[in-house]
């Protein structure tokens, strides 16, 4: 199994991307990382650890796309940028899968126009995990399709089933369309068509509102890309505000050192769930490839298990099952 890793990728490269990738390697035996970046930065970096040279490799893609720049015009532009030579590599049969924590829109964009997509998909999408009560669940799409018909909706559906089935292991995945309320007769027109065509499909448990997420009334939460990520970045931000509201009402009733530690405990206990750390990075469904981004912030154990989650879908053939599904 080889996974190529972008090394220039993200806010804190090349250190928690090549440190990442040291962990799985060490992790996985049977595992080897193409680390794909300016090949004299990673040389650099890689001067600190030690590791198995037939096992870590350089692959050089001078260019870097940054975090800030626009999607399609860095693709274009920069074809020697590590996610452009990544997925290039993948394309060509060099690598299994591809793991970046850089810029989503340009990995998004390389890996539709590089990989292109599977066959009988209409539109690829970005599922994204999200914590809720039972453990983390998809909300698809994310953001890659802010308009979505109700043909698209049913394939994403479908595709975010057989992910949960492979890597969340969840055996019967139940569908929720995310809608202003729980009635049948809710939501725009475009919304209603969607939930007609989902009325049929195995599993669909109807509309859902924004209140049943975190309870985890659903395994899969069906929206278009506009309000899917808002509830994205929503939820990201809920474990860094609690722990600030928490930790001024701490400190406003002046606690014992006893009392300070029992709080600390119980807070990062709670917040677990929401650690992105924790699944590392969020699948393209319905790209031909193993394409997945992390969290521009990723820390080298997110990144470590960005790579874990890419291996995972190689191995339980995911696309495989996909197209089985789709025609």
């Amino acid at each position: 199994m080889i996974v190529a890793v972008d090394a220039a990728g993200g806010d804190h490269y090349p250190k928690n991307p090549v440190e990442g990738a040291l962990q799985a390697v060490e992790e996985n035996k049977d595992l080897t990382v193409l680390l794909v970046g300016p090949e004299a930065v990673i040389s650099k970096e890689l001067e600190s650890h030690d590791f198995d040279k037939d096992r870590v490799l350089i692959h050089d893609a001078p260019q870097v796309i940054g975090m800030e720049e626009s999607p399609s015009q860095a693709v274009k532009t920069k074809q020697q940028s590590s996610i452009v030579v990544g997925l290039g590599l993948h394309k060509a049969g060099k690598c299994d899968a591809f793991v970046s924590a850089g810029n989503t829109g340009a990995l998004l964009a390389a890996s539709m126009f590089i990989l292109g997509r599977l066959e009988g998909v209409l539109r690829p999408t970005i599922a994204a995990y999200y914590p809720t009560l039972k453990g983390f669940r998809l909300l698809v799409d994310a953001g890659a399709n802010l308009e979505i018909k109700p043909e698209t909706a049913a394939q994403f559906a479908q595709m975010a089933q057989i992910y949960c089935q492979q890597i969340l292991k969840i055996e019967n995945p139940k569908v929720a369309l995310l809608n202003v309320g729980e009635e049948e007769g809710k939501g725009t027109e475009e919304i209603k068509e969607i939930h007609d065509h989902l009325k049929n499909f195995p599993n669909f448990i109807g509309n859902v509102e924004g209140k049943d997420i975190l309870p985890g009334k659903a395994d899969v939460y069906i929206s278009d890309g506009f309000v899917g990520n808002i509830v994205l970045k929503f939820g990201e931000s809920i474990p860094e505000i609690l722990e600030k509201m928490i930790g001024k009402a701490v400190m406003d009733m002046d606690l014992s050192k006893e009392d300070l530690k029992t709080i600390t405990t119980v807070l990062r206990t709670a917040l677990a769930p929401f650690n992105y750390e924790n699944v590392g990075g969020i699948p393209f469904l319905g790209v031909d490839g193993v394409s997945i981004v992390g969290h521009g912030g990723s820390s080298p154990l997110a990144i470590k298990n960005m790579i874990k989650s890419a291996v995972q879908t190689v191995e339980n053939d995911v696309n495989g099952k996909i197209v089985a599904s789709l025609n």
